[in-house]
């Protein structure tokens, strides 16, 4: 999968992030983001995701199997991330991916998880345009998640505004949830469960999910 099939709708205001540089721990050590499924790499699969839900440009952090990642993965168009703190959790790829968004002129960052497939573009493009919609708000203050029978979910979209505070309390396997949960009444709930799934593959006995190529 690449970035070919761009979505003519896309903005440069709202990028897309990819956090892939999960090392599979409870998967015997196997990054993630080279997992493959119907015969993509999931980081390949995730990045199509973003990019066709509407985000032209997509940072992609990389941690776990980065050099085996940059030599095999099909991301033509992406800027490749490196979190060298990976190993800490996804807190610490979450820092580095809002890191790489300063200075580009971006005004929010739509977060998705490489180890879940079954969330595509038309999710991706719900949560989007749910931030973009005319009246809503200022993009720099959006808060905007993807829900799946009310429960909060990826992909989410951070303003620009929010990107320091997120950092902050960014620690471990976090991530944003301490941020998002703080802010609840900011935060902006898109319902995707008709459009995705949001399995994650985390254990070996999750690998069942990923489908061969047809």
């Amino acid at each position: 999968m690449t970035g070919a099939h761009q979505a003519p709708e896309a903005t440069e205001k709202v990028v897309g992030l990819l956090l892939a540089a999960g090392g599979g721990r409870r998967l015997g050590g196997r990054p993630k983001a080279l997992l493959e499924d119907r015969g993509a790499l999931l980081v390949e699969r995730a990045a199509h995701a973003l990019r066709a839900g509407g985000c032209a440009r997509v940072h992609v952090v990389l941690g776990a199997g980065a050099e085996e990642v940059r030599a095999r993965a099909r991301l033509p168009g992406c800027v490749l991330v490196d979190s060298p703190d990976w190993q800490q959790g996804m807190g610490a790829s979450l820092r580095a991916g809002l890191a790489s968004l300063e200075g580009t002129g971006a005004e929010a960052a739509l977060v998705l998880l490489v180890d879940q497939p079954g969330i595509g573009a038309p999710a991706v493009r719900r949560v989007r345009e749910a931030a973009l919609a005319e009246g809503a708000r200022e993009l720099p203050g959006a808060l905007v998640s993807a829900a799946y029978a009310g429960a909060r979910g990826h992909p989410v979209l951070f303003g620009a505004a929010h990107w320091p505070g997120i950092a902050a309390d960014a620690v471990g396997d976090q991530g944003a949830r301490a941020y998002l949960g703080a802010h609840e009444a900011e935060l902006v709930r898109v319902e995707c469960a008709d459009l995705a799934d949001p399995y994650d593959i985390d254990t070996v006995a999750d690998l069942a999910r990923l489908r061969p190529r047809r």
